[in-house]
């Protein structure tokens, strides 16, 4: 029995990286026996049968797994928006960073395309991502000529997984760190202002430092395991501020002694992000159930 890290799937194949050689692998029927599958970031242990071939047969327990995109057993998640084309957004950026503190996830928040931006909107994303650093975010902003190793270096040891809405680049900064991968990538769609899906697959790449991995990006956002009452922990900012609130399950909307309202009208936190919380929890609220 062989143990290594699945690093693509494909059809059912999942691609097996073990001490330096590569095995097509498909998992054993007991597996969709219990509905489940394995994804890409999985220790698997296999049994090889032809040369380069094999069977799944275990899965090593995930220390976290995000559902969209699949892949498991994230070091660093790294959430990639783009300055232009398609414009920069914090509300889609908070979406994201809920989903990533919904799986346990600490992101990072990187902008790509300060080298095409105007000098208004590079001023004005400058100060949103001040604001988010301040939260306690990292945060990094780059162009087309900025030093992009040192950037995939800052990430640190381990699995870095680049996710985000079509079109931003992540594809785009994988080739500029390592041009022998020659990854296919295609321009925004112009009428739509978002990218097409290139990227039509998880597939992990190894570096100096451990995988990163290149992702389809999202045309939609899936909430449906987040409930509408742990929405306000995903928020980190009132997260810290509600400990002072009265109520323990304050969804500060309109309770009294609210310390997150009163932290907004101090100044204390953001009115964006605040604004941007309210609207999510009223279609958290909202939403129809499923059957």
């Amino acid at each position: 029995m062989k143990t290594g890290r699945i690093i693509k799937s494909i059809s059912g194949v999942y691609r097996v990286e073990s001490e330096g050689a590569l095995y097509d692998t498909k998992p054993r029927g007991i597996f969709r026996k219990k509905k489940s599958s394995p994804i890409v970031g999985d220790m698997a242990d296999f049994e090889e049968e032809n040369a380069g071939e094999g069977i799944i047969h275990h899965i090593h327990p995930r220390k976290n797994a995000l559902k969209r995109p699949p892949v498991s057993n994230i070091d660093h998640l790294v959430i990639v928006m783009s300055a232009v084309e398609p414009e920069f957004s914090t509300q889609l950026l908070d979406r994201f960073l809920v989903i990533a503190h919904s799986y346990g996830l600490d992101p990072v928040i990187l902008v790509t395309k300060k080298d095409i931006a105007s000098e208004a909107a590079i001023t004005q994303i400058t100060d949103y991502l001040n604001i988010y650093e301040a939260i306690g975010y990292q945060t990094m902003f780059v162009g087309a000529h900025d030093d992009i190793q040192h950037v995939f270096a800052s990430f640190g040891k381990g699995l870095a997984v680049l996710s985000g809405q079509s079109g931003v680049g992540k594809t785009t900064l994988m080739n500029h760190y390592a041009p022998t991968l020659n990854l296919e990538t295609n321009e925004i769609s112009k009428s739509l202002n978002r990218g097409r899906h290139t990227t039509r697959h998880v597939e992990l790449y190894e570096t100096e430092s451990g995988y990163v991995a290149d992702t389809p990006g999202f045309s939609a956002l899936d909430f449906d395991h987040i409930e509408a009452k742990a929405l306000k922990d995903y928020f980190i900012d009132l997260k810290a501020s509600s400990a002072s609130c009265k109520f323990r399950d304050c969804l500060h909307i309109n309770e009294p002694k609210c310390n997150v309202k009163a932290e907004l009208e101090a100044g204390h936190i953001a009115q964006f992000r605040y604004d941007h919380y309210v609207t999510l929890l009223k279609e958290l609220q909202n939403r129809k159930e499923r059957y």
